[in-house]
């Protein structure tokens, strides 16, 4: 193998280095592109007058370089004519010809200011429209997919490629404007002599499939490091964050946490350098190809003029052109390069919003009962997470019925938490069906059904909003509705901690930004159960909704909770059987099974599982 072959190649993969995806082809590239009218149809719905603007700019800054160079050719040889004393014109003419010069540069920079200005705003609003586009789509797809570790790798790339994307606009219109600069530079070649168009096009070819291998090698670099690059990200959050500083001063975690960094980044930084040294080494070699073309054709121009064939107008008219036109010819095929690598870059954004839910609702949805009448009914619901064999529920059935005060009861991982999910339509069944009011649940709309259920998790959010607006997600339509969301903080017992804050319901919660308060634990459950209440919905669902609370909070949050949900569904979930006792009917789960089922006292009297767990934590208070 020659040392030029081993350069292009690189050196061996070293035992260390990650395998990963071949770089994409040639053809793939190509492929890539039929993305471009896609990213257009959005720019041109983002702001058509804008999309024009930049078009007809761009249109008259091509004909600049010609007439540049046309103009520059009058100007010397009429100089040359006055110096040998052969013009037959007046110097006002000269003068004229200078002026029309210099309003052709102004003109010029007025057109590149406005272009570059317009492709700003362009960039800004099509960031800003495709982040939105974005997140809106994200909250449309399934849950599961937040639990593969593929989805991350998609929607990492595609975060990343919302921004940036804008300079494919920029690269396209700017192949079409140099394209026509080229017309118009051409004319005056191909009237000399066409072979010098020729020799320029074959001394070019060789750097343009250099920039295609490495754009190609680049992205391929880019692509099997995602999952890598979300590790950085994540131990630069982890190393320095408020959620995170307690743990990493207590445990000791910096130098842990650096050094980790450190290993994972040199790595990328050693195998993103090789591919950068290969690159900078044949981009020499090729770009000196593409100068000893052009040097071959001043060289000929030059001996013509010598030869009085041209005149010194000509030859600065001529070899001014072929250099612009080198470099234009020379932009034109490393940007079809770039373009296609940046329509690769396009194509993993759109990966991510060609994802569909499966849980969606039908053409046809039925009416959600208002209100419900029967309940729900689970009838053998068996459910496994992705890309798992085991199940999460099996052979699951029982009823809720409308008005019932639900209790489940079990160990961690013994399904509690994905029963509700699947009550809440989060999840659907693997088997089994879970039906409300005598009809499948997938026959209504969803958002419909979501609508009418109020869910508080034991990780719930801390947003780092205003008090009034923590309360409002709720039930965010509705966030300008102030005394729903203060009766809702009181009924959560969260106004009193409000009514404590400098700016009440106006104060922002939370150390993240300025004049943020922080909130103890057991405070913010009271903010979060808020947003149950402030949901007026016929289902209440509450997940370890009090852990952070102390026993007395405890009992007056469910004393309440009783009383708010007269005459509504709730179920509720706790490890407390203090609390578990107040509902009309507890249900036992076991390894995602059920195992008993009845009042507090029917399952005492049956001595099973729930009177063996009860009287374990009974005898801790003892």
């Amino acid at each position: 193998m020659s040392f030029w072959s081993k350069l292009l190649k690189g050196p061996p993969p070293r035992p260390q280095s990650r395998p990963g995806e071949p770089p994409p082809t040639l053809k793939e590239k190509f492929s890539a592109l039929k993305n471009l009218p896609r990213m257009f149809r959005w720019i041109w719905e983002i702001s058509p007058a804008m999309t024009i603007a930049t078009l007809l700019l761009r249109f008259f800054q091509a004909a600049v370089p010609l007439l540049t160079l046309y103009v520059g050719k009058l100007i010397i040889d009429e100089i040359v004519l006055h110096v040998q004393g052969k013009s037959t014109s007046e110097l006002s003419y000269l003068w004229g010809l200078i002026a029309l010069e210099f309003a052709i540069v102004i003109g010029s920079d007025i057109l590149s200011r406005g272009i570059a200005l317009i492709d700003s705003l362009l960039g800004d609003l099509f960031t800003n429209h495709t982040s939105v586009r974005l997140m809106k789509h994200a909250a449309e797809l399934d849950l599961d997919h937040f639990e593969d570790a593929e989805f991350y790798d998609k929607m990492e790339r595609a975060r990343r490629s919302t921004t940036g994307r804008i300079r494919l606009l920029a690269q396209v219109l700017g192949q079409v404007q140099d394209m026509i600069t080229i017309g118009f530079l051409s004319v005056g070649l191909i009237a000399f002599n066409p072979w010098l168009i020729l020799l320029l096009i074959v001394t070019l070819i060789p750097a343009f499939f250099g920039e295609t291998h490495f754009n190609s090698m680049n992205y391929s670099l880019m692509f099997r490091w995602t999952p890598e690059r979300r590790q950085l990200d994540y131990l630069r959050y982890t190393g320095a964050s408020d959620t995170h500083a307690k743990e990493v001063k207590i445990f000791g975690l910096a130098s842990y946490l650096s050094e980790r960094y450190r290993e994972l980044s040199d790595q990328f930084y050693a195998e993103n350098r090789s591919l950068a040294v290969r690159r900078a080494a044949w981009g020499t070699i090729l770009a000196g190809i593409s100068s000893t073309g052009y040097y071959a054709a001043y060289v000929y121009i030059a001996y013509k003029t010598v030869s009085g064939d041209l005149s010194v107008g000509d030859l600065t008219f001529l070899s001014g052109s072929f250099m612009r036109l080198r470099n234009y010819m020379q932009g034109i095929l490393t940007r079809f390069s770039g373009l296609a690598q940046e329509a690769m870059y396009l194509q993993d954004m759109f990966d991510f919003f060609d994802l569909k839910p499966q849980i969606a609702s039908p053409q046809n949805p039925r009416p959600l009962p208002k209100p419900i009448r029967e309940g729900f009914r689970f009838e053998n619901v068996g459910f496994k997470y992705l890309n798992s064999d085991i199940w999460a529920l099996r052979n699951v059935s029982f009823t809720l019925a409308a008005g019932e005060k639900l209790a489940l009861v079990g160990e961690n991982g013994a399904g509690k938490t994905t029963l509700v999910k699947l009550l809440s339509r989060l999840y659907d069944p693997t088997e089994g069906r879970i039906l409300l009011d005598g009809i499948d649940l997938k026959e209504y709309d969803v958002n419909e059904l979501r609508n009418e259920v109020g869910v508080i998790f034991q990780d719930f959010i801390r947003y780092y909003f205003s008090a009034r607006d923590n309360i409002a997600v709720g039930e965010i339509q509705a966030r300008d509705e102030k005394p729903l969301i203060e009766t809702a903080a009181e009924q959560s017992l969260a106004a009193g901690v409000i009514q404590g804050l400098p700016e009440k319901y106006d104060q922002m919660l939370g150390k993240r930004f300025d004049g943020g308060v922080e909130l103890s634990g057991g405070q913010w459950q009271k903010v979060a159960l808020a947003r149950a209440y402030f949901r007026d919905a016929q289902l209440l669902i509450l997940d370890e909704p009090t852990a952070a609370l102390d026993a007395r909070a405890e009992h007056d949050v469910f004393q309440r909770f009783t009383e708010l949900t007269e005459g509504k569904s709730a179920v509720l979930i706790s490890h407390r059987f203090s609390t578990v006792r107040m509902a009309d009917r507890i249900v036992v789960l076991e390894d995602g099974t059920i195992l008993e089922s009845g009042s507090h006292q029917e399952l005492l009297e049956k001595d099973g599982r729930y009177a063996e767990l009860f009287n374990l934590q009974a005898a801790g208070y003892r």
